[in-house]
């Protein structure tokens, strides 16, 4: 219990403080040094407590197996980049700027699990942020880092990120074994099951996701590289919002739905908690061996429904006004639709490859997510048994983002965008963008990546670019 309270008198001296912006990276490295030894200090003094599974275990799931009540895990990331300087004739308010100083990123996260009752628990993932993105986080539709929030400050900041309820329901006699992770509690679970999730998470925890890029903790970094980009989800500014999701798993199959929150208005920070605006996601997924290799291929359709502005109403607006269209002005109650598909097959011993395609609409303004109305990604992950370094990894990915020509006669009369949006946009170009990575494994906690981008046609604009971004990861586990 003390444990818990400790916790909270944390989070009560962190809530709500004022995030002035200025340059205090050496004392926020500081205090996440601090929240990270203390936090280790609690993982070593916490007694973790089990209990055994009762009678009603399949015998198909083997030994009576240990059951974790609670469960105690926690996260640490740094991500530095940087890029040269690189060719820019002009620049408007949402541009990638020309020279910049490195920017970093940095989040503490403490995964922490209770059990309620059978098939049903509780998790609380407190997190501490401090940095920046490159430019704001502006000037590249696939922006090149995932640990990127698009809110920033040099002095560290507590958020809730996740609180959620989830309960399983047994669909069947078969089981298996769970290890314990990260909002995951160690035990059994059973093979067919529904699921239901509900309280504040992010929607790409359960949707979209994929084994070879979606976390960039730990692999690809670039936005339209670990997620859809096409794939407008609901989220604050931080990625997370309020919902509720089903998923329904039988044999080789699971079939996904969703209802949740969008912000109060686009790219703001908070979520309207009334569902005044909301987003419904359904997603089917198929599990297969090709060749006796495991792959699976998802597909997932969205509406998002809201206050939501049409490109072609703020250009309008623009040309009886005179002025630059700006689609904060013209927006009614309107629906937003669009698709994904993500696949991923392991093609060899420790070789995985994947592949997205995602597009939307075309006419709405980018709501929660970034402005890309279609995508297409690919890439490998190649584990390092070649030579000799088992644990590590390198990527390697593709990725291509286009607009509608409606979003391109948008942004070419002045509109800005939520990332993008340089003034004009006379000569448009796809953005095409390279990233590749190596993952050092230094232990089973600790791990360095190397990350490379070269970006073309940033923010979909010929005329400036093409940028290179160098960046550094490292990555704790506890």
């Amino acid at each position: 219990m003390q444990f818990f309270i400790d916790i909270f008198d944390f989070v009560a001296c962190l809530v709500d403080r004022p995030r002035p912006r200025r340059a205090a990276r050496r004392r926020g490295r500081l205090w996440l040094a601090c929240l990270l030894g203390l936090a280790a200090g609690w993982t070593t003094a916490a007694a973790q407590t089990t209990q055994t599974e009762g009678p009603g275990t399949s015998a198909s799931a083997g030994p009576v197996a240990p059951v974790e009540a609670f469960s105690f895990h926690g996260q640490f990331t740094n991500v530095t980049q940087e890029h040269p300087s690189f060719t820019s004739p002009y620049q408007g308010a949402n541009s990638l700027q020309v020279s910049e100083a490195a920017m970093e990123t940095v989040d503490v996260t403490l995964f922490l699990g209770a059990r309620l009752w059978r098939g049903g628990a509780l998790y609380f993932n407190p997190e501490v942020d401090q940095g920046y993105g490159l430019s704001n986080t502006l000037g590249v539709a696939g922006f090149p880092s995932g640990e990127a929030y698009k809110v920033g400050d040099w002095t560290p900041y507590y958020r809730t990120q996740r609180l959620f309820l989830r309960q399983a329901i047994a669909l069947g006699e078969t089981q298996s074994r769970v290890e314990s992770g990260a909002n995951m509690l160690g035990g059994i679970e059973p093979d067919d099951r529904l699921t239901l999730t509900v309280g504040k998470f992010s929607v790409v925890d359960i949707f979209d996701t994929n084994a070879y890029a979606h976390d960039p903790r730990a692999d690809f970094l670039n936005w339209s590289v670990v997620d859809s980009a096409a794939f407008d989800y609901a989220a604050d500014s931080w990625g997370y919002t309020l919902g509720v999701a089903v998923e329904w798993v039988e044999g080789g199959w699971t079939l996904r739905g969703g209802y949740f929150a969008l912000s109060t208005a686009p790219n703001v920070e908070t979520i309207d908690t009334g569902f005044g605006q909301h987003s419904m996601v359904l997603e089917a997924e198929r599990r297969f061996q090709f060749m006796s290799r495991p792959g699976a291929i998802r597909v997932l359709g969205y509406v998002d429904r809201g206050r939501i502005a049409r490109y072609d109403d703020a250009l309008s607006q623009a040309a009886t006004s005179d002025t630059a269209p700006d689609v904060s002005q013209v927006r009614h109650d309107a629906t937003k639709s669009g698709w994904a598909m993500n696949l991923e097959q392991q093609v060899a011993n420790g070789i995985g490859w994947f592949a997205r395609l995602s597009a939307n609409d075309g006419q709405h303004e980018a709501f929660d997510f970034t402005d890309v109305n279609r995508s297409l990604a690919t890439g490998l992950a190649i584990q390092g048994a070649a030579w000799n370094r088992n644990d590590d990894t390198v990527g390697v990915a593709v990725a291509v983002n286009a607009l509608s020509s409606a979003a391109r006669a948008y942004f070419a009369a002045g509109g800005p965008g939520i990332l993008i949006g340089d003034g004009r946009l006379p000569n448009y170009g796809r953005e095409r963008i390279l990233e590749s990575y190596y993952l050092l494994r230094v232990n089973a906690k600790l791990n360095l990546s190397a990350d490379l981008q070269h970006i073309s046609n940033p923010a979909y604009n010929r005329d400036r670019g093409p940028v290179l971004v160098y960046g550094v990861r490292l990555h704790a586990e506890f």
